[in-house]
């Protein structure tokens, strides 16, 4: 084989490398909001897909006969990947990872939702394939058997070459890139997902190799980091829930921009209205979500450990067996039963391995519920029956306890049941963003009903209650339609700025009121636990208490970025918080040290597993293993 230019098995492997890389180039463009600033990005993501095509279709001239069919078997597979990360992508702005497919095991039930986000037009993502069957197929080409196994090393070298070439240019325009960046779109956009790809597998490799060999001498530096940044509690707060039950309810993906709003003079969301004004409650207004792509696991993981999730996949999936001093197992000494309530079956997002790490003693999953039809939708109960239903469960924990309940109904794509809301839905132009108003009402509607059980039952007088939003609900796919939401453009910035999700505090006999402090959820344990008189100073935290004096407003979010009041980085661009002016990176780079430092602290910790080696003071150790969640016996 390719024993000269006019060789027609050289002319099919082109056209494959050509058909290929021109497919790969236009999915880019078109799919992927990649923030091209300069040239030299284009030029990046131009190349980039070409030592990607050298390298896994050269791999098909390893075989001597049939090494066409292996060509056009290895194209399906890695057009399936890059369709597949395409779906991902519309709801997540972000790129599959291999932590990402082991979630897959655990997280059945997701088709509805990625079927929304397919087309028919998507067969495009497929067409090399076909061509090149279809050359085949007729007979345009005929290819010979090859018979030089050596030939196959050309297209390694030269896609090794192009590929050493590719990455000097970016390290030039993006230093660092390998080492520092959090940012999937950055090594997208750079390396190409492909190459990502790789990258990704050595990575998660590493993680696991970094546990392995990970001793108690980590924790030194660490250890010191955390204490000389701790804030030290409010006296005026400290202590005020001493004794209280705790319960956070987790608000499926709304956003603050919903709060007060009104959809045709009506308000979407008028009970989390009054309770943002009533006085009795605190209410945080620029709380931010931190979420990776564990989003929902992820937030519960930063409510319960005041610890970054992980830059790639979710802890729940991938460090279930860690060592973790999260509020259940604080919360255990001070004579406290903890237990998490969710419309969804225990094995979903791994939850019945990674609670008990958290040190929940009860887990009551969808078998204590009633999962008719009529009750469920997407991925578990509607929060209708699933609020009604866990009253009597709240009832009869032991007191005190600590509790999380996981509301579902608000989740992509947001359609609701017919007869479940007559909430009229948006006129947006996006079905998506025009649901999203219902659903929200919906869950708005079910809360009131729940705290009306909560005073009925004589728990609201003597339980701390924590809501908060998890995660964004309308992604940056949707800008279009938002842009007519909120009546300006969506820039970089103010889709930073979107992030903000409600959070609220609710302390019996404590006065409230709007806390305009910026803030994040590795914020939110610290602060519950001052107030219940538990101090966190031996602890190791990435967050500190929001009601503290000596609070920094450093809000990291986890690819890296982070907002400030005064500053917003977002894609290696500063911006001034008050006005979205563009600034010089140099006025951003004293907060972004702050924001990498805390998430790298985070990363050392839950990725090699440290806390296995220290124990706070005041922390009684528990056996994970002692704890078993049989689900309700029939």
């Amino acid at each position: 084989m390719f024993t000269s230019l006019q060789d027609k098995n050289v002319h099919f492997f082109l056209i494959a490398i050509l058909l290929f890389w021109i497919k790969t180039y236009v999915t880019y463009r078109i799919e992927f909001n990649l923030g091209i600033d300069n040239e030299m990005q284009e030029f990046l993501l131009f190349i980039n897909p070409l030592s990607s095509a050298l390298l896994f279709l050269g791999a098909a001239l390893l075989f001597k006969k049939h090494w066409g069919a292996v060509l056009i078997g290895i194209e399906f597979l890695m057009s399936f990947w890059l369709y597949a990360n395409v779906v991902y992508y519309r709801f997540f702005d972000d790129f599959i990872t291999i932590p990402v497919i082991t979630q897959l095991k655990v997280n059945g039930g997701q088709s509805e939702s990625a079927l929304s986000l397919m087309n028919p037009l998507d067969i495009f993502y497929f067409t090399d394939t076909v061509v090149l069957v279809l050359l085949l197929a007729f007979k345009v080409f005929t290819l010979k058997p090859r018979n030089n196994r050596r030939v196959a090393m050309l297209p390694m070298v030269a896609a090794v070459a192009v590929f050493m070439f590719n990455l000097s240019l970016a390290e030039a325009d993006r230093p660092e890139l390998l080492t520092r960046s959090f940012d999937r779109n950055y090594l997208v956009k750079y390396l190409g997902a492909y190459n990502f790809t790789i990258y990704d597998t050595i990575q998660t490799t590493r993680s696991s190799i970094q546990r392995t060999l990970a001793s108690s001498d980590d924790l030194t530096e660490i250890e010191n980091n955390i204490k000389a940044n701790f804030a030290k509690p409010n006296p005026d707060y400290f202590g005020k829930a001493e004794g209280m039950n705790v319960m956070y309810i987790s608000l499926e993906s709304l956003q603050t921009f919903m709060i007060d709003y009104k959809l045709d003079g009506q308000e979407v969301t008028p009970f989390l209205n009054s309770l943002a004004h009533d006085g009795e409650t605190f209410y945080f207004d620029n709380f931010f979500h931190q979420t990776g792509q564990g989003k929902t696991s992820d937030a519960e993981f930063m409510m319960e450990t005041s610890l970054f999730p992980l830059s790639q996949g979710s802890v729940f999936i991938n460090k279930a067996q860690n060592t973790y001093h999260a509020a259940p197992a604080i919360l255990k000494s001070k004579g406290y039963t903890s237990a998490a309530l969710h419309g969804n079956y225990k094995t979903f997002w791994n939850r019945n391995e990674m609670y008990k790490s958290l040190g929940y003693d009860r887990f009551y999953d969808a078998t204590y519920y009633d999962m008719s039809p009529e009750n469920t939708k997407n991925y578990g109960m509607k929060d209708k029956p699933f609020l009604k239903e866990s009253m009597p469960l709240l009832e009869e924990l032991p007191q005190p306890f600590y509790s999380k309940l996981i509301l579902l109904s608000n989740h992509f794509p947001f359609k609701m049941d017919e007869g479940d809301t007559d909430f009229p839905a948006g006129d947006f132009g996006d079905s998506v963003v025009n649901q999203y108003f219902q659903s929200a009402n919906y869950m708005d509607n079910a809360l009131e009903e729940f705290f009306n059980d909560l005073k009925e039952s004589g728990l609201y007088d003597n339980t701390i209650i924590v809501m908060y939003g998890d995660h964004y609900g309308i992604s940056e796919n949707h800008n279009d339609a938002m842009a007519q939401v909120v009546g300006e453009e969506i820039t970089p910035f103010k889709n930073a700025q979107l992030q903000r999700v409600p959070l609220f505090i609710h302390v019996p006999g404590v006065k409230g009121g709007v806390v305009h402090k910026y803030s994040g959820e590795v914020d939110v344990q610290p602060t519950i636990m001052h107030l219940l008189g538990v101090n966190t100073r031996d602890y190791l935290q990435s967050g500190n208490d929001i009601l503290s004096p000596e609070f920094k407003e450093i809000v990291p979010f986890r690819n890296g970025d982070f907002v400030t009041p005064d500053v917003t980085q977002v894609g290696g661009k500063c911006y001034e918080t008050g006005t979205g002016e563009e600034m010089d990176m140099t006025t951003c780079e004293p907060s972004d040290q702050v924001a990498k430092e805390k998430l790298e602290v985070s990363d050392r910790i839950v990725t090699k597993d440290l806390l296995r080696f220290y124990e706070p003071e005041g922390f009684v150790p528990f056996d994970r293993n002692e704890i078993q969640y049989t689900g309700k016996q029939e």
